[in-house]
């Protein structure tokens, strides 16, 4: 029995840690602890304390949704002695049209990298990975189709834009499939073995080459759209540059530690199901490209670069840092961790929503962000407490939009037609700018950087300044209707913060409502806890 003075956000992880709830979470989020514990046996005597209740929300709403709960939804959850409430929030947070729409471009983000749409329609991608996410599509079934789909149907062609907006440039296929699937950048192999990594051969680079080395752009008359063609001959030949005897090596298909797969033995009149014209794409009978779908998704090299990008996105590091970076020169920060999180995700048959809810469900998820005496200064890395991250492009601009009640507004103005499908573009759309302001350029992965335009942007774009506006439904509405100023202020503080505000801030609030003009007053101060380090930041 649980001690009844025992804080409830301790009771409820050790609810969840013990594997008392429904679902696959507790053993998965068992697991994880255990595995840290390997890893760090100190963590129980040095580990900070279990996070907050508000903590807790805000952390999970902005890392599964994207947005804010509402100043009601944390009054809510606090007020509920559920022992088990985070996870049937995580649960309820996981199931929802929400999640797959912020996820979606989680995923874009990842896959895509902001890249401009050339030849199918960012759009349509956008919502392929949404419906995939929506139906709980299994993680390795969605690579598969990325990589296999060649954009002569249109129901699956949205699936073809990693490839086709790459233009089918070969050297970059293989950098960020061996990036961004594999979790080794490959990049520095082409022309010789990599120079400081023992792991990255010349082989292997040329091994992922040899999948597309005979696949080619085609003008199709008739869709009057590129889609993909393949030849039935073609092979990969490389030197190294660094061999003075300039010995040339053939290799055929393979990923990085599998075997070569050699073509079958065909004959001439027996290679193609349709031979390459100017007015017919190519169609070999048997297909290299093919072949690196089932190829990249058996094993466990997939499974364990979608467990260490997922750790990373939810916690703020990668067990192996940078992410593109896995190899024997750059162990994992905790490998008992990385191989639990690897074998989870393999259990489930790809099932993100499995593995989400197993790291939500943890104590290194819901540790708190207070440092204890004693820990090393090295805590955040050895999962000792909870880190400091910033909010990804996405998070931000969703986070803006929820925190000035935009959405409130939009609800109400909409009434009976409010639901996720009338809402979320709604969201979206307004939350764009931000997005477009805080992304890395085009054809880059995202990492945090404070720029002078984001800077800018924020202080004096009339964008933010229009969600500031008095609208029926939302916060200065709210806040220049209610007649309490501690009323308005907890308010206030709950929907952009997910916490209760202290006393000087509520003398603030009260001489914002306080002031001759009012509402000038309190767009003031709301644009400055728009702008702080406390908003930008999740800890």
């Amino acid at each position: 029995m649980f001690s009844p003075r025992l804080p409830l956000s301790v009771a409820c992880w050790t609810l969840i840690s013990a594997g008392f709830a429904l679902g696959q979470a507790p053993s998965l989020a068992q697991s994880i602890d255990q595995a840290i514990a390997k890893d760090e046996p100190r963590v129980a005597t040095l580990a900070s304390p279990a996070c907050d209740d508000l903590t807790f929300l805000r952390r999970v709403h902005l890392d599964l949704v994207g947005g804010l709960p509402s100043a009601d939804e944390s009054r809510a959850f606090t007020a509920d002695k559920d022992l088990a409430k985070r996870l049937k929030l995580t649960d309820r947070l996981l199931s929802s049209p929400e999640h797959a729409w912020h996820w979606a471009r989680v995923l874009d983000a990842w896959w895509m990298e902001r890249r401009p749409s050339k030849n199918v329609d960012a759009k349509a991608w956008v919502e392929w990975l949404r419906d995939g996410l929506s139906k709980n599509r299994p993680l390795d079934g969605m690579v598969r189709d990325i990589l296999t789909v060649d954009g002569t149907d249109e129901k699956t062609r949205a699936a073809a834009r990693f490839v086709l907006d790459r233009e089918l440039d070969t050297h970059l296929l293989v950098r960020d499939i061996s990036r961004l699937f594999l979790g080794a950048n490959l990049q520095c192999a082409q022309c010789h073995d990599h120079p400081r990594i023992d792991d990255y051969k010349q082989e292997h680079y040329h091994g992922l080459l040899a999948y597309y080395q005979r696949t080619y752009l085609f003008d199709d008359p008739k869709l009057k759209k590129k889609v993909l063609a393949e030849k039935a001959e073609g092979e990969v030949e490389f030197q190294s540059v660094f061999d003075k005897a300039k010995k040339t090596h053939k290799r055929a298909p393979g990923v990085p530690g599998g075997a070569e797969r050699p073509d079958p033995m065909l004959a001439k009149d027996q290679l193609y199901i349709s031979a390459p014209t100017k007015e017919a794409r190519g169609i070999p009978k048997h297909s290299r490209r093919l072949l690196l779908a089932k190829d990249l998704t058996e094993g466990r090299a997939l499974a364990r670069n979608f467990a260490n990008r997922f750790w990373a996105q939810m916690m703020g590091k990668g067990i192996v840092h940078p992410l593109d970076q896995i190899h024997g020169d750059n162990p994992p920060s905790h490998p008992a961790l990385l191989e639990t999180l690897t074998d989870g995700l393999l259990a489930a048959k790809y099932d993100h929503r499995a593995l989400l809810r197993g790291i939500c469900g943890s104590a290194a998820y819901q540790r708190g962000g207070e440092a204890k005496p004693g820990q090393p200064k090295d805590a955040e890395d050895r999962l000792l407490v909870a880190r400091l991250r910033p909010l990804g492009p996405e998070q931000m601009g969703e986070a803006l939009v929820f925190a000035t009640g935009y959405m409130d507004a939009e609800r109400k103005a909409l009434g009976a037609k409010a639901n996720p499908e009338t809402l979320l573009p709604k969201m979206e759309g307004q939350a764009a700018p931000f997005v477009k302001v805080l992304s890395a350029p085009a054809g880059n992965p995202d990492q945090f950087e404070a720029r002078l335009d984001q800077a800018l942007f924020l202080a004096n774009h009339g964008h933010l300044q229009g969600l500031l506006n008095a609208r029926a439904g939302n916060l200065m509405d709210m806040a220049l209707k209610e007649k309490d100023a501690a009323k308005a202020a907890e308010t206030i503080y709950l929907t952009m913060f997910t916490r209760l505000p202290v006393a000087e801030e509520k003398a603030e609030v009260a001489r914002a409502l306080g002031a001759m003009d009012k509402q000038a007053a309190l767009r003031d101060l709301l644009w400055a806890l728009l702008g702080s380090a406390e908003f930008r930041f999740v800890g």
